[in-house]
């Protein structure tokens, strides 16, 4: 599986070349166009296995129930995957490492990366964060989407990173919730609230842009429309 990223940072989308035998799989929905002799099919978990119950925890996680997979018959095939929101991606590539990402956050995956929920608590439900994160795992090709920009922080020691510019970052890094400035009235009147702290070594992946932030933004701005 071959990704290029196309357009970044502003406006990125993927193109997934596969050769026949190889598969892709992406988030419900991301598909903006494709060969004509790929091949597509939907499921709750893998290709050609159910999975309920993974499903369900991707759906509390923020993620789509349903996942696509896409492989190349009888030829090289491309498809061309799209995100939500306007901003850059990312593709890494995992050597039997766990990767965490947030909520919608995940865009594709090469058909040997295996996904599941992981539990963060409820101190990610008091950041005002999902407390379910993807918890990606295995090795091949992974690729993330973010809001804006996407740029790493090489983390070794402490580190404290506002909740929704998180993206993903790796499973050897431990993390508390905690305010963001001395006491809580001026993590509260400066507007950062609660943060991110992590500890230990690792990489984390962040946005530039919260998506909550934009969305507060933009609400006063909405106007619902009469019949």
């Amino acid at each position: 599986m071959k990704v290029e990223l196309i357009n970044r940072p502003g406006n990125t989308a993927a193109k997934i070349t596969l050769q026949p035998g190889e598969h892709c799989t992406a988030e419900s929905g991301a598909m903006i166009a494709m060969s004509g002799h790929m091949n597509i099919t939907t499921s709750t978990h893998k290709k050609n296995s159910g999975g309920i119950l993974k499903a369900a925890k991707r759906l509390l996680s923020g993620e789509s129930f349903f996942l696509n997979h896409f492989d190349s018959v009888g030829k090289e095939g491309e498809v061309w995957l799209g995100s939500n929101l306007a901003g850059d991606m990312l593709a890494l590539d995992l050597d039997n490492e766990n990767l965490i990402v947030q909520s919608g956050s995940f865009l594709a995956c090469e058909d040997s990366i295996d996904m599941d929920m992981g539990w963060q608590g409820f101190k990610s439900l008091l950041s005002g964060e999902s407390m379910f994160w993807l918890n990606l795992k295995g090795r091949g090709k992974v690729v993330l989407s973010s809001f804006g920009a996407i740029y790493p922080i090489e983390v070794n020691g402490d580190y404290i990173v506002d909740t929704g510019h998180i993206v993903a970052f790796n499973e050897t890094l431990n993390f508390t919730i905690t305010k963001a400035g001395s006491s809580w009235l001026q993590s509260l009147l400066g507007g950062e609230g609660l943060v991110c702290k992590f500890s230990g070594r690792g990489t984390v992946w962040c946005q530039s842009h919260n998506p909550n932030s934009f969305g507060h933004a933009l609400t006063p701005s909405l106007r619902v429309r009469k019949a």
